[in-house]
Formats: structure tokens, C-alpha cells, sequence
């Protein structure tokens, strides 16, 4: 089926589907130790409730509708990426909701609910070397496009211009809508870097004075669906380290696990590792302020992680 022909209808395609509930998250406001000043507030948006369950909706669907639209993705070709879990997640619900095959390269350590929701959802599934890091995962993806062009279309989430404009169209915008634009400082984490330098970008428009932070984890053990950004890893293409100009936060596993803890069993809020680790570095940033607005993305539920030891 040609291509052109295929992209007339996406968009009534995706209204008439699970897809069009992608966005529109809630934001809500996280109480706050007692050593934080009255005029400081923090709030998430909670990612959770997109109907794959993670933030990863948003750029994923944005990439394979500008795909379709282009050309670029035909029904006769795979969609074909590396991923750590939710972006995975992501694609092969969006594929079996318009039609598409999925199959997607992830590292071993992955945690187990992912890898059965991806499955579940009806994709393929190539595993790789934990051992060798999630780098090893992307490798493979570009080693299977190089060698098949014709069997698989590949959006390349961390080069892809369409996942920060996602968060740029959606998120960011969110974002000064729920807060009436009294945002100060946002913070988040470095995954592909799409979430980050959308957001910021929408959000330094409306008005440059805000403030924009990364959560930096620690190499190993890690932070899951954060990328290691030391000299020896792979870069996200779409990540700009200038563009942070702000302050970085040094987050550890244990600092994202206790503060999901926190989080659950003081607030009500069942989130996943990065939610803690963004959490953990709101928290520290308010503890240095008098007065702001601090909002921070919850990206996924803590359900994906009872394999892990992140509830033991």
C-alpha cells in the first residue's frame, strides 16, 4: 500500500482509537518536608495515567504518526528501536492499535513486568547482554536497520526531532496551562533527553527566567529509564548539554528507592524509580530557594517494578 495513501487518515485514525487519551496528565501538588519554606511549592504531572502507563507515549506516538505521515513507515515495514522498558511499552501498544509489527532490542536487566507488557501487547522482543549495558541494546538496533533497510522503519528515539517537539506541543504546554504560567524551576531526568529540552524549551519561551535542572544518576547500579551520560556511553543526539545551563542534581539508586518509599506509603503516590530520583532532586532544590513554583514529571507506576528491588 503506498505510503501517501496510508497518512490521509492518521489522525482520524488515532481519534478513533486508545491513543487520542495520550496527554492531558494530571498535575498535582506533592506535599513537602517541614524544613521547606511555606512559599515554595512542588508539583508532578503524573505520566502514569497516559494509556500505556508511562510518559513515553507522547514522543513515541509523535514519532510514528510523523512517520506515517511521511512516508517513511509503511504497513509492508517493522517498527524497529532499542529501549530500556516503557518506551518499548509505548511502541507496541501505538503498533497494535494502527496495525504496525514491533520489535524492539532491550538489555537483559530489564525489569520483567516491561518485558511481558511488551509481549502482551504482541511484539518481538531481542534480548542483549546486560552485562554490556543499555548501550548494547542501541547497537543492535542500528546493526539490524543497517543490515535489513527494507524490513524495518526505525524512529530512533534518541535522535528523533519529534520527541522533544512532542513535549514541547504537549507537555510543556501543559505545564504552563495547569501552573497559569507561575512556574519557576522545572527538573527531570536524561533519558533519550527529549523530555528536558522540549519542556525547556516551551517553558524558557514563556519566559527565560525559569530555571531548568537535570537529575544525573549514578553509573551503576543506575536509575531505571535514565541514561548514564559519562564519556565512555552513547550520547542521546537530541540531548544538548548547553542548553543546561543550570544546576545538575547527583541522584543514587538508594536516594530514588527511599524517597519512592516516601512517596507511597506517605502520599498515596505508587510511582517507579525515575519518580523517586526526580522526587529526591526537587526536594533538594527547594531546600535551597525561598520562594517558587518547582513542577517535576512522575514518569512512570511502581507496579512495573516488583521484580525489582526497588519495594524490597
Amino acid at each position: 500500500m503506498n505510503g501517501k495513501i496510508e497518512s490521509l487518515d492518521i489522525d482520524e485514525k488515532i481519534e478513533n482509537t486508545i491513543l487520542r487519551y495520550i496527554g492531558n496528565t494530571p498535575l498535582i501538588k506533592v506535599n513537602t518536608p517541614q524544613d521547606i519554606s511555606d512559599k515554595v511549592e512542588i508539583y508532578a504531572k503524573l505520566e502514569s495515567s497516559n494509556p500505556g502507563g508511562s510518559i513515553k507515549d507522547r514522543p513515541i506516538l509523535r514519532m510514528i504518526r510523523e512517520a506515517i505521515k511521511s512516508g517513511e513507515l509503511t504497513h509492508d515495514k517493522i517498527i524497529l528501536d532499542s529501549t530500556s522498558g516503557n518506551a518499548g511499552i509505548a511502541y507496541s501498544m501505538i503498533g497494535a492499535a494502527l496495525g504496525y509489527k514491533v520489535e524492539l532490542v532491550m538489555p537483559g536487566n530489564a525489569s520483567e513486568e516491561r518485558e511481558k507488557s511488551i509481549r502482551a501487547y504482541g511484539a518481538n522482543i531481542i534480548i542483549t547482554d546486560p552485562i554490556r549495558g543499555y548501550d548494547e541494546a542501541i547497537r543492535k538496533a542500528h546493526e539490524l536497520l543497517e543490515e535489513n533497510p527494507d524490513k524495518y522503519y526505525m524512529p530512533d528515539q534518541y535522535a528523533n526531532k519529534h520527541n522533544p517537539m512532542a513535549h514541547y506541543d504537549t507537555t510543556g504546554k501543559e505545564i504552563l496551562e495547569q501552573t497559569k504560567g507561575s512556574i519557576t524551576h522545572f527538573i527531570c531526568g536524561i533519558g533519550t533527553g527529549g523530555t528536558v529540552m522540549g519542556v525547556g524549551k516551551r517553558l524558557r519561551e514563556h519566559n527565560p527566567d525559569i530555571k531548568i535542572y537535570v537529575i544525573k544518576p549514578e553509573d551503576f547500579p543506575g536509575i531505571e529509564g535514565l541514561k548514564p551520560m559519562g564519556s565512555e556511553y552513547i550520547k542521546p543526539q537530541i540531548y544538548k548539554e548547553d542548553f543546561i545551563e543550570d544546576r545538575k542534581f547527583y541522584i543514587t539508586s538508594e536516594d530514588a528507592r527511599e524517597m519512592c518509599n516516601v512517596l507511597s506509603r506517605e502520599m498515596g503516590l505508587f510511582v517507579g524509580q525515575s519518580s523517586g530520583a526526580f522526587m529526591k532532586g526537587a526536594i533538594e532544590l527547594a531546600r535551597e530557594i525561598n520562594e517558587g513554583v518547582i513542577v517535576t514529571v512522575f514518569p512512570d507506576t511502581g507496579n512495573r517494578y516488583f521484580s525489582t528491588q526497588l519495594w524490597d
